[in-house]
């Protein structure tokens, strides 16, 4: 065989074995008198010796050795002389007896390393050298006890895991689907699924009452740190369940991912719930960090009638209080300026309010506001001696946008956002309904299957815009870890909530009508969830990107530079499906 043990195993007890390892060389140091061979493989790093009077094709071999060299080496396990402490291994060494190149290896063109030398686009292009690096083997050896653990846990609470099929039907709603010509149907095609829903919510209408999967899912959209073109989903399904039910048990589910990916005990206490709307008044955003406090108050009825352009014309007026911030420089709050002011939040600009050591308030509106207006102010957010306040003013939505980046880029200075500290909750009541101005019509906010909470049927058939869906976000650390909802089950709501949208009953049975005919045969109430296992890995591995847990993940681009895809095909398989490319 090509090894007895691997390249993290052995240890002090083990001295005196006679042991074969096999792996790759991470760095070889040449003495003269005798060379040191580290050897690594996916478990760890053993140091090999080889000394003057090891053999002499032994001491060849090791001379020809070179960085990720692919070897096999056996020997005796002894004692180091100079130990190793960072490492498990470090107490003991193997001196050769046989040295055995099992295959050359060019230089990469970065070092494999704890920390590399290589760039992002680099290390994407040669993903499967990055892999030997142990941070990425143990953010893929973290997803794998992740996927273990949910596996786990949802058989013993009687969930099947079933799969669904990847080759589906395209409908309107949502991202943009990628879509797949079909060459024995020409002019037609599949689309790759966002989502198993439909699937999920048949094979409840089936009788198969608790449904998951791991599954791969597709979205044609924009990229960013936490979100890839395809991802995977813990994709889930229960029927003749509430609300209640559905988050008591994925609840029980995180504490227990908690408990066996990170031995956290997350306790018994259920974890906090906040309505959507109350989440958008007091962080400025539907998946809000409560690790820190910091929370936004409107000042819009206290800030008027004072002759400031800003304020007076201002749809809102809000503020964050940072605690012990008042010492700031003029530096240090233009920064924050211009924070606020980049594209991407909008904000036109930032008032502030000190209060000094004698608890008097001073600020940037002085000439408009009297000492009296800025005290109401520091009563109302809650702003003492030594706080700074920071306000924004502008269209509600905006603003509050604003307001939430800025909380947040203040928690990450004054590190009240750390990465081994996790504060789960659940978001609630979302509405049912969006509405676009552009095209004059609702979308639905989550999705067209999700059902007004039940004390809103009525409000759903004579004012659709009041309606809260039956819908929950999980939330950790401002993270949206996974959503669902409560599903329509009765086909007259079913029905309703595509005229709601805008479809006609032709448009509604063309794009759904498998799902309404199935509603007609016994639906039972159902409702589900999906979490993002991708998402999942980078919360508990305390990083943003969730690239670093997918082991070949695309760029920033949507491109796969190591396999250089998307790229064109032969003119013989466009002839094939029917196709021709336009050049724009």
């Amino acid at each position: 065989m090509y090894r007895t043990h691997t390249c993290g195993e052995l240890r002090a007890a083990d001295t005196g074995k006679t042991v074969t390892l096999a792996g790759w060389v991470q760095k070889v140091r040449n003495l003269g008198a005798m060379t040191f061979i580290d050897l690594r493989d996916r478990y760890g790093i053993t140091q090999l010796v080889v000394e003057e009077d090891s053999a002499a094709d032994v001491r060849t071999a090791a001379e020809q050795l070179g960085r990720e060299f692919v070897v096999q080496a056996s020997g005796a396990v002894r004692e180091r002389s100079s130990k190793n402490a960072k490492i498990p291994t470090g107490d003991i060494e193997i001196k050769i007896m046989e040295l055995r190149i099992l295959n050359h290896a060019g230089t990469p063109p970065f070092t494999i390393e704890e920390q590399s030398d290589g760039g992002d686009e680099l290390r994407m292009r040669y993903r499967y050298l990055d892999l030997r690096r142990p941070p990425l083997q143990r953010n893929i050896a973290l997803r794998h006890r992740l996927a273990q653990s949910v596996r786990e846990f949802l058989d013993g609470e009687g969930f099947l895991e079933i799969e669904t099929p990847f080759l589906i039907k395209s409908t309107p709603e949502g991202a943009r689907d990628f879509v797949v010509p079909s060459r024995m149907n020409p002019g037609e095609f599949y689309a790759l699924p966002q989502s198993p829903q439909q699937q999920k919510q048949l094979l409840m209408v089936a009788g198969y009452d608790r449904y998951f999967q791991i599954v791969r899912c597709f979205r044609d959209e924009d990229l960013r740190a936490d979100r890839q073109p395809e991802f995977t989903q813990i994709d889930c399904e229960m029927a003749f369940v509430e609300r209640e039910d559905v988050l008591r048990t994925f609840e029980s589910m995180a504490k227990h991912i908690f408990r066996s990916v990170r031995g956290i005990d997350m306790g018994e206490v259920a974890f906090p719930r906040i309505t959507w709307h109350e989440a958008m008044a007091r962080y400025g955003c539907d998946k809000p960090d409560v690790r820190f406090g910091m929370e936004i108050d409107e000042l819009t009825d206290l800030v008027r009638g004072a002759d400031f352009p800003v304020f007076d014309a201002a749809d809102y007026v809000g503020a964050i209080v940072a605690e012990g911030c008042a010492g700031y420089t003029r530096k240090q709050i233009d920064e924050l300026t211009e924070f606020v002011r980049r594209p991407q939040i909008g904000a036109s600009g930032l008032v502030w309010v000190r209060v000094g050591e004698d608890g008097a308030p001073k600020s940037s509106v002085d000439k408009f506001y009297s000492p009296e207006h800025l005290a109401a102010w520091c009563e109302r957010c809650g702003a003492t001696t030594g706080d700074l306040m920071l306000i924004i003013a502008g269209e509600r939505r905006r603003s509050l946008n604003a307001l939430c980046e800025l909380r947040l880029e203040m928690g990450e200075r004054l590190g009240l956002r750390d990465r081994n500290v996790f504060a789960p909750l659940w978001v609630v009541d979302f509405p049912l309904l969006e509405w676009d101005e552009q095209s004059g019509r609702f979308f639905a906010m989550h999705h067209p299957f999700t059902s007004p909470r039940a004390e809103d049927v009525e409000l759903f058939f004579t004012d659709p815009a009041r309606v809260c869906a039956n819908a929950y976000d999980f939330v950790i650390n401002g993270v949206e870890l996974g959503g669902g909802s409560i599903r329509i089950h009765d086909s007259a709501l079913q029905a309703r909530m595509f005229e709601v949208l805008g479809f006609t009953p032709q448009e509604a049975q063309a794009q759904f009508g498998f799902m309404l005919d199935a509603f007609r045969y016994g639906a039972p109430p159902h409702g589900g969830i999906a979490y993002g296992l991708d998402r999942w890995c980078a919360v508990l591995g305390g990083v943003d990107s969730i690239r670093d847990f997918i082991a070949f993940p695309k760029n920033n681009s949507g491109r796969d530079t190591m396999l250089d895809a998307p790229s064109a095909v032969a003119q013989g398989q466009l002839d094939e499906l029917g196709l021709s490319v336009i050049e724009n």
